[in-house]
Formats: structure tokens, C-alpha cells, sequence
């Protein structure tokens, strides 16, 4: 039984999930609110599927980018969790999280979460040379400078509200393809699979030596 923690941004996430799929799983919007919302949440979750920590084979946490302090709750947690009891554990970017439901597309697909102070933290997937891949790497810009990337059709995905959604659309010239509010949520259950087929594949992190994932803000050159 895996267990997945995502608490990157403001939008927080667990889920349950066996050689069956999603056995439990909840999604909601917790602000700064994490520290005192996720662990009751969490124990509320394994006593409504009659499980314990002992009945855990491994855990996924979502490593950023995002918030600071929302990075750091949810992959305290899985540590705490992983080294008394020998848990392997799965960190996953928190990018990879949002874009994975949308793999099969053919068109690119950008990630937009939001980062504070007008700003974005932005990425662009697609398939490249090494399969699934960045075809743009994370950055942190605003929404503005992002329309004038997306120079041909894309997916956008991640924390879009509506008028994020018109800024993109419109300063795109309309390249920017919103998928729908629901696909756009970033599910504790997607990091959940993609842990499952990594560990599937032998694949496996060291508890001791996962770190955050944050971006740099972008340098200022003087003219």
C-alpha cells in the first residue's frame, strides 16, 4: 500500500493506493493551513480503510517546486514516516504530478503553478528525444511573459483560475488551450501511480538524501 503526500502549494493532496488502483484519496485547497490539516487527514484516511502505518509498503511525496514551507510539511511526513518503519519512498516533481493525466496528448503541454507575488512557476512537457520529457525546463515568470512563450498550440494545465485562464488565452493569440477545471487538479492519486510504476521498476529514492526541489527567481542583468 502506498501512501502520497502532496503539500507543494496551496492546493494539498493524500491518497491510498494498491496493486488495484486508488483505494482512498482526497484533494483539497488548505492555504497556508498545512501544518495543522494534513496528519489528522491522513490518520482519518488509513482508519477509514482499517490500515495503519504497518500496513504501508511505501510512500510518494510531491518535492516541489511550490511554497517553501508547503514543500518541506509533506516530505517531513513521508521522512518520518519512512526511516523508523524502512519504508522505501518516491519523491516526484510536483510538475510531473500535473502534467502526467495528459501523456497521450500530442500536443505540448504547460504547467502553471502559482507562486506568489504575481509570479508562476512554468514548464512545458511533450514528447522529445528521450520520450516524455521537458521540452521547456521550470522557470519562474509571470503569466504575461508566459503568453509570449507558447508560440504554437498547447495544453495548459495546473492553478489556472478563470481570469489566468483569459490572460493566457488572449495573450496567446489564443495558442493556449485551457483542458478542463477538473483534469487541471493536481491528484494525490496521479503521484501515487507514477510511485507505483517507478518502484514496478526497481526504482526507489534514499529517504536520507531527498531535498526540496526550488527554482532560482530570475536574474536581473543591468542594461
Amino acid at each position: 500500500m502506498i501512501l502520497a503526500i502532496d503539500t507543494a502549494t496551496q492546493y494539498a493532496g493524500l491518497a491510498l493506493y494498491n496493486q488495484d488502483g486508488v483505494l482512498a484519496e482526497e484533494s483539497w485547497f488548505s492555504g497556508r493551513n498545512h501544518t495543522i490539516e494534513v496528519m489528522p487527514r491522513l490518520v482519518r484516511m488509513l482508519d477509514q480503510a482499517n490500515l495503519n502505518v504497518a500496513d504501508l509498503t511505501a510512500l510518494a511525496v510531491s518535492l516541489g517546486p511550490g511554497s517553501f514551507t508547503g514543500v518541506r510539511i509533506a516530505l517531513s511526513i513521508a521522512k518520518g514516516l519512512a526511516l523508523p518503519h524502512k519504508l522505501p519512498v518516491i519523491g516526484v516533481s510536483t510538475l510531473e504530478i500535473a502534467a502526467y493525466p495528459l501523456q497521450s496528448q500530442t500536443l505540448p503541454i504547460w504547467v502553471v503553478l502559482q507562486a506568489g507575488r504575481g509570479r508562476v512557476i512554468a514548464a512545458c512537457f511533450g514528447q522529445g528525444d528521450e520520450g516524455w520529457q521537458f521540452l521547456v525546463e521550470p522557470h519562474l515568470t509571470t503569466i504575461e511573459t508566459l503568453t509570449g512563450q507558447i508560440t504554437q498550440p498547447a495544453l495548459c494545465t495546473g492553478e489556472i483560475d478563470a481570469q489566468t485562464a483569459q490572460v493566457l488565452q488572449r495573450g496567446s493569440d489564443h495558442r493556449a488551450l485551457m483542458v478542463s477545471p477538473a483534469t487541471r487538479l493536481r491528484r494525490a492519486g496521479y503521484l501515487a501511480e507514477i510511485a507505483a510504476q517507478r518502484l514496478e521498476a526497481g526504482d526507489q529514492d534514499d529517504p536520507d538524501a531527498l531535498a526540496p526541489i526550488y527554482l532560482p527567481s530570475p536574474s536581473v542583468s543591468a542594461s
